[in-house]
């Protein structure tokens, strides 16, 4: 039952990844602030909350019967480790970077409003999730598990950090619009490499190179818009803010 469920979970979670990630180069490449960027600009979001959903139901299953849902491995404990508990932390990840992109352009007139439970509490699980993720790794000595934690403790540092800013300056919340949804994006790229792996090529898996590469793309792209202030110098502050709102 638990093998038919996570094969069933892998399929979907296969479609609307994939969905998500072709939607993610519309809003990033294309003009800021248009038609287009907002409604594959959420496309995108949701698609990530969703596979953020169904990677914690993969995880969930990984850890109740960990043999049956990856037949290609034999280490229980790397299986629980990697494809259990450090999927569960980044599909939380994943799931939180895409709702704080969403909540902080909602909220853009209305700082405050980005304080409400469940906007801090998606930030509190990810620290969380984070935390156990590096424990688990220390205890079995798996790299990845050590070090992947420590983006999310970024990601929801930060995240926290701008939340309970007492008076943001205008053009913040665009920075962190765009930050956290490039950081899903990386996010979900490299959950798809890397685990993806597993079941195409096992001997790849816990390969640094395709945990690394989405990374080093997402990071260039924020340096890049970074360097170019492409998000409201190009255009000019009034201009993206009137086509933001």
């Amino acid at each position: 039952m638990i093998h038919w469920l996570f094969e069933h979970l892998v399929m979907v979670h296969i479609v609307v990844g994939a969905f998500g990630l072709a939607a993610f180069w519309v809003p990033v490449i294309g003009r800021k602030g248009g038609f287009n960027h907002k409604r594959w600009g959420r496309w995108f979001a949701w698609a990530m909350l969703t596979n953020g959903v169904f990677a914690a139901a993969m995880a969930a299953c990984t850890l109740i019967d960990p043999l049956p849902t990856h037949p290609k491995l034999t280490d229980v404990a790397l299986i629980r480790g990697i494809f259990g508990w450090m999927m569960l932390y980044l599909g939380i990840l994943t799931a939180s970077l895409a709702w704080h992109s969403l909540t902080v352009v909602k909220n853009k007139l209305n700082h405050v409003a980005n304080r409400d439970w469940f906007h801090v509490g998606m930030q509190a699980i990810t620290v969380a999730s984070a935390l156990n993720c590096l424990v688990l790794g220390i205890m079995i000595g798996q790299p990845l598990m050590i070090a992947m934690p420590f983006i999310g403790f970024a990601a929801a540092g930060t995240n926290l950090w701008y939340i309970y800013k007492p008076a943001p300056p205008r053009m913040d919340y665009l920075i962190e619009h765009f930050k956290a949804g490039v950081g899903a994006g990386i996010s979900c790229y490299t959950a798809f490499l890397a685990f993806g792996a597993v079941r195409y090529a096992p001997q790849h898996a816990l390969n640094p190179v395709a945990w690394s590469i989405p990374c080093i793309i997402g990071l260039s792209i924020i340096i890049w818009h970074a360097h170019k202030r492409d998000y409201f110098a190009r255009f000019g502050w009034k201009k993206v803010r009137a086509a933001a709102e």
